[in-house]
């Protein structure tokens, strides 16, 4: 039963600066519990255009390979956890 963040960014957008240690945290605090994939949209389009991605930062959970939540633009570390734990 895999959970994966999936954190779509690109290195000129500022919201995604903003989220970068909130990301960060979520890596260390879980390493153990999701494994978290980052796709910079300017590098990884095709994968950005397969999940539908119009706006970043994106963040998308999937659990057992499908999208089980979505969060877009800055957010909170709680409310991500939240997403996570659902």
């Amino acid at each position: 039963m895999a959970v994966k963040l999936l954190d779509f960014w690109a290195p000129w957008c500022g919201p995604c600066k903003t989220m970068t240690p909130v990301i960060e945290e979520l890596e260390k605090e879980l390493k153990d519990k999701i494994i978290i994939e980052k796709y910079n949209v300017d590098e990884s389009p095709d994968i950005a255009s397969k999940y539908g991605v119009m706006s970043i930062p994106t963040y998308i959970i999937e659990k057992d390979g499908k999208e089980v939540g979505r969060k877009i633009g800055v957010t909170s570390k709680a409310d991500l956890l939240q997403l996570l734990q659902q």
